[in-house]
């Protein structure tokens, strides 16, 4: 029986199968284009290849194209297994592909409890849109890390594993050991765009606009369009550009690369991505064009009809708020849901205040969402428009002291000067 990169047994005795699953494997868990095309050969090698198959679905579920999901989980589920830690990797993440993943959770911390080298069962936990980021709890932060550091001893000097214990190091605040981490990951695969990313915001925590800027526009310079990672690199871009001045390297990179109709990323990026560039340019004074605004708010309409995921929900209800859709703002206000829909129903109507200039009624919805909005899910450099947001309805209440103290307490070393328009002057 063959074996895939992570000493695991798969059912094939193909050999050149086995490779291109492994190719796509790894692919997927770097960020990088081809994964389908790797993933294909697999089936095409071998038909009955379930692990192949299930990969296929879970890069499907990524880019949002749930009939090839379903079509992809059922072959995997009609072909046969030999080992229980097969059927039990289907078991897991057909749940989560079938968007279980209340069901799903338990079944992968129990399976890992027993192959804790299963990376693609592993991943499902890792990283802000895993599981645990998406888990809408007070604490997930400091779960993210506990669970990487519980895998790590399994994996060694993986550079996988590395650069997603990295990250988890980085957004609860252990600079110097991400660092460490996220340089050796980057040292066994350079071009390894999860972890390249990560160093992005370890740059950003940093408050390295400079070398932030320079490095990730390099490492973007040959970086297909078809990486996972495509727009959301260009946000990281475009971020550093709003921050040195740039605006025209902003808006282009946004018309290019992160607007809808333009991007490659998942839906989840493009909704979130494009509107928190636009709103932390609007807080830094730098206009977005006539009409981007409502492409995101139709976009996030056609995309997320309904309220469930609170981090998409949360930009979505910012764009609505931007492009004056009061329906579709009040719609998913009524209907958010989840873990994390409090937060997502405070923080939209603050956002609708805002864009009516409702400065004291934004302060009150947003302050105690200052305490917790880890729940909502994603990086503290995305919930930084939160905070920004916040020293901003502050300062045009009146209150520009109040203002400079929230950002100086609670994100000091990440601030740009020129995150909140006049904060500076006031």
């Amino acid at each position: 029986m063959l074996k895939d990169r992570y000493d695991n047994p798969l059912t094939t005795t193909n050999a050149a199968a086995r490779d291109a699953y492994v190719d796509g494997v790894d692919r997927f868990l770097a960020a990088l284009p081809g994964v389908e095309d790797a993933l294909e050969r697999a089936v095409a090698e071998e038909p009955g290849f379930a692990l192949a198959h299930l990969a296929l679905a879970r890069q499907h579920q990524m880019k949002a194209r749930p009939a090839d999901v379903a079509a992809s989980l059922a072959a995997a589920r009609a072909a046969s297994v030999s080992t229980s830690r097969e059927a039990a990797h289907i078991d897991a993440l057909g749940d989560l592909l079938e968007g279980r993943g209340g069901a799903a959770y338990p079944k992968i911390r129990a399976h890992l409890n027993d192959h804790p080298r299963d990376a693609m069962i592993a991943q499902t936990c890792i990283g802000v849109f895993g599981l645990i980021g998406f888990s809408g709890q007070n604490g997930r932060e400091a779960e993210q890390l506990a669970f990487t550091t519980s895998l790590m001893p399994h994996y060694g000097d993986d550079w996988w594993m590395l650069g997603g214990h990295g990250f988890a190091q980085l957004e609860i605040g252990q600079l110097g050991p991400a660092e460490a981490s996220l340089e050796r990951s980057l040292t066994l695969m350079p071009r390894n765009g999860n972890s390249a990313h990560y160093r992005a915001h370890l740059h950003y925590e940093n408050g390295e606009t400079d070398a932030g800027y320079k490095y990730m526009r390099d490492w973007m310079a040959d970086y297909d369009r078809a990486g996972v990672l495509h727009t959301h690199i260009a946000w990281h871009i475009a971020l550093w550009a709003l921050e040195q001045g740039d605006g025209a390297t902003l808006w282009s990179v946004v018309e290019a690369d992160i607007a809808p109709g333009a991007a490659t990323g998942p839906p989840i990026n493009v909704l979130t991505d494009c509107s928190a560039i636009l709103f932390r340019a609007e807080l830094a004074g730098e206009a977005p064009t006539e009409g981007l605004w409502r492409g995101v708010s139709d976009y996030a309409a056609e995309m997320f009809p309904k309220a469930g995921i609170a981090f998409a929900d949360l930009h979505a209800a910012l764009a609505h708020a931007m492009a004056g859709n009061g329906d579709a703002l009040a719609r998913l206000i009524a209907e958010a849901k989840g873990p994390a829909g409090d937060l997502v129903c405070a923080c939209g109507e603050a956002f609708g205040a805002m864009a009516s200039g409702r400065w004291a009624e934004a302060v009150a919805h947003l302050a105690p969402a200052m305490a917790e909005h880890e729940r909502l899910g994603g990086s503290r450099a995305q919930r930084d428009m939160l905070e920004f947001a916040y020293a901003a309805a502050l300062l045009r209440d009146g209150k520009a002291e109040e203002a400079r103290r929230a950002l100086a307490t609670r994100r000091p070393r990440s601030t740009p000067k020129n995150a909140v328009k006049g904060l500076a002057a006031a």
